[in-house]
């Protein structure tokens, strides 16, 4: 692929702060664990798709200088969601459990710089994603192996700046969910995954700390006061949590993410919790056009929220819907041939909106 070419994939995907992530954990009590997330991108169709690959299926990392970087086989297949390229995945999980995902992380993310004579174990932060879930089975796999690799930026634009980045959730079917967050020119930061929620920037610490300014926060209706001699008195259920952030910015899309999270109901098992985490994300789903100051150039999609995700680790299924078709898909991985020679690659819908007429019984 032709470095313009790529530059513009790439950055379509990642160069406007309207690309806004919103991750959540959900688990339950027969320790079933869940992982979803919303993609969002107002300036044109991300061409997403179902990509299915198989084991023992050869890699190549291509550089920013179209050279070849790291080779690898893998050892696991896995079902993901791929943009604006079909080597990109942005989400998935592969036969063993293990989910991995990119967030955006405008400003914040920094790789290590790229050596074009010392790339036989670069890798771009692009192809990140699909090596963790063509590799390993869990977390602490993951960790181990970070220090082999160097992840470096996809491209460098016609004034030599390196492309936007990501951070990364990575989560193992066990419970163990991690961020992974490249600073400082390389600097890795790991961090567990202890609020269940991830966005964007900044980065995860702060907004973690960020939670300390809503612990007021809590679910149900607020008692009634005395102000002055006059009752004062909830005009409904929420009042109890007036100052939830509603705005699309990443802290609070974090904040009203964890507040979610944090109030769910007990979830029995799996299905209960893939139900739950797509109405939560509901919430965050962005419609076209609040986005953009300058109306004359919102694009022609129905959404800015392109598709929403939500991984069911132990029982290996994935689902989805998009902006075109919220029916939500299944893909089993159980029943999936990962012993094909060839990727297997799909559109993620029919690229049309879809209703279907209530039959009356």
């Amino acid at each position: 692929m032709k470095k313009s070419i790529l530059a513009l994939l790439f950055a379509s995907c990642f160069h406007y702060s309207a690309h806004a992530c919103t991750g959540i954990s959900l688990s339950t009590t027969n320790n079933d664990y869940i992982q979803a997330r919303t993609i969002e991108w107002g300036h044109s169709d991300l061409n997403s798709k179902l990509i299915i690959s198989p084991r023992n299926y050869s890699y190549t990392s291509t550089m920013p200088d179209q050279k070849q970087g790291l080779n690898w086989q893998s050892k696991y297949g896995f079902a993901g969601i791929s943009v604006s390229d079909d080597k990109f995945i942005a989400e998935g999980v592969n036969e063993k459990g293990l989910s991995a995902g990119l967030f955006y992380f405008r400003n914040y993310g920094s790789l290590a710089e790229y050596q074009p004579n010392d790339r036989a174990n670069n890798i771009t932060d692009m192809d990140f994603v699909r090596w963790m879930l063509s590799q390993f089975e869990t977390v602490e796999q993951v960790e181990a192996a970070l220090h082999k690799i160097k992840i470096v930026t996809v491209y460098f634009d016609q004034q030599g700046n390196p492309s936007p980045t990501a951070h990364w959730r990575v989560s193992d079917k066990s419970g163990n969910s991690i961020v992974i967050e490249i600073m400082n020119q390389g600097e890795i930061h790991i961090h567990k995954n202890s609020a269940k929620v991830l966005t964007n920037s900044p980065d995860y610490a702060w907004q973690v700390t960020n939670l300390n300014n809503y612990i007021n926060l809590r679910p149900g209706s607020s008692s009634d006061q005395q102000i002055n001699g006059v009752t004062a008195r909830s005009f409904g259920v929420g009042s109890a949590f007036v100052g939830l952030p509603g705005d699309i910015s990443p802290p609070s899309r974090f904040v009203r993410a964890a507040f979610y999270v944090n109030t769910a109901p007990e979830l029995k098992n799996g299905q209960q919790a893939v139900s739950q985490a797509f109405h939560i994300l509901n919430n965050f789903d962005i419609p076209i056009g609040s986005e953009f100051s300058d109306k004359s150039h919102i694009a022609d999609l129905p959404s800015a929220t392109q598709w929403t995700s939500v991984i069911d680790q132990g029982n290996g299924l994935l689902f989805y819907k998009t902006m075109h078709d919220s029916t939500i898909r299944r893909v089993d991985l159980n029943q999936l041939d990962f012993t094909s020679k060839v990727e297997h690659k799909q559109p993620l819908d029919s690229g049309k909106f879809h209703f279907e007429d209530v039959e009356i019984n």
